[in-house]
């Protein structure tokens, strides 16, 4: 059904006593086993996902004030690094460093990468504008890529929220995922959409 039906069907659907994520899922005609047809972006959603994010900042003490007044959960350099790496714990949901923190971060690499926490330029979370990018990330800048099996699954909202908010949200994040499709892909590259919310039905989406 078209995008808009299927908005207001997910919101219907609805039985929880709590307010649901929306989610979207999306089959891609890609071979996930080909590294030249992974597909992975960044995308500032209108509306954010409806969850706050925890950030750590991993920065040296020029930017420490910078990267705090900017928002991040948790803000430090050798002293944040030699906790995780004793602790083995990470209380956030993401992490941004300057480029100069990277060869200290390689100490947690093997903690962090299984996480998906490790910064790295191709997420856009290793960076010399360390407020900028927190603020993005905190405004709804979120990283998406394709599991192992081909797919795409991405939170995009609220049951809570507006058909309005919601369209925006998910035209947003479609149009991106669209400008992502690999040069090696033939054929169909989105072959399946549905929306659903955590505990409803799930709804296909026209492609």
């Amino acid at each position: 059904m078209e995008l808009d039906e299927a908005i207001k069907l997910v919101k219907e659907n609805a039985r929880a006593r709590f307010d649901e994520s929306i989610e979207l899922h999306i089959k891609l005609g890609i071979d996930p086993k080909k590294s030249e047809q992974l597909v992975r972006g960044t995308v500032v959603l209108p509306h954010g996902t409806g969850r706050s994010k925890k950030i750590a900042a991993f920065v040296t003490q020029a930017k420490s004030k910078e990267a705090k007044e900017a928002g991040a959960y948790l803000v430090g350099g050798e002293d944040l690094i030699t906790k995780i790496k004793q602790t083995k714990k990470c209380d956030f949901d993401i992490a941004v460093a300057e480029p100069a923190m990277m060869k200290d971060l390689a100490q947690i690499a093997r903690i962090l990468g299984p996480k998906g926490l490790m910064p790295t330029p191709k997420n856009e979370t290793v960076t010399t504008d360390i407020k900028k990018t927190i603020e993005q990330l905190k405004k709804g800048k979120i990283t998406f890529k394709n599991d192992d099996t081909g797919n795409i699954h991405q939170i995009v909202g609220k049951i809570s929220w507006s058909e309005t908010k919601l369209k925006e949200n998910l035209e947003k994040f479609l149009k991106v995922v669209k400008e992502t499709k690999p040069s090696g892909v033939k054929g169909l590259f989105m072959k399946n959409i549905v929306l659903v919310s955590t505990m409803g039905k799930a709804i296909r989406v026209n492609l």
